[in-house]
């Protein structure tokens, strides 16, 4: 169980670290298309902050503690923090963000595996629907670099 819950922790953590990146986006994205992208990175980080309690209590329901400081949050992301100044471009952000979700599907997939093993059937239905979620979020964000 304690691989599952690590590997539960990774996913919030990911979650957490690219929903903050997406939200400075959202706060700090110029340009011709302005309305467009702020309204999809706005979009985008809704989502993922909506993700973040549902992690946690998984977590909490594997009779394991979920993180509590962004420190020790940060020990389990696999993502890295966007430090650029704000001179990046649309395109940078979209490539910043495919990555970091296809990172993101990677640790559902692990998880979901360990929890289908664990045979925790509510843990995999979750992390089923946050895995068809990301799909559709690579979807979106592929499509959008063929603009940029």
């Amino acid at each position: 169980m304690n691989e599952l819950t690590n590997s539960l922790k990774s996913c919030l953590a990911n979650t957490a670290v690219m929903h903050y990146k997406t939200q400075g986006f959202h706060w700090n994205v110029e340009g011709i298309h302005f309305s467009q992208y702020h309204d999809f990175f706005g979009d985008l980080y809704i989502d993922l902050y909506d993700a973040i309690d549902p992690f946690a209590e998984n977590i909490r329901k594997l009779g394991a503690y979920a993180p509590r400081s962004l420190t020790e949050l940060y020990t389990y992301s696999t993502l890295t923090e966007n430090t650029a100044i704000v001179d990046n471009t649309v395109k940078d952000m979209l490539n910043s963000l495919a990555t970091d979700n296809n990172e993101v599907i990677d640790c559902l997939n692990k998880t979901f595996a360990l929890a289908s093993s664990a045979n925790e059937q509510g843990l995999t239905n979750f992390i089923a629907e946050r895995i068809d979620t990301h799909k559709k979020h690579a979807w979106m964000i592929t499509a959008s670099l063929k603009g940029v």
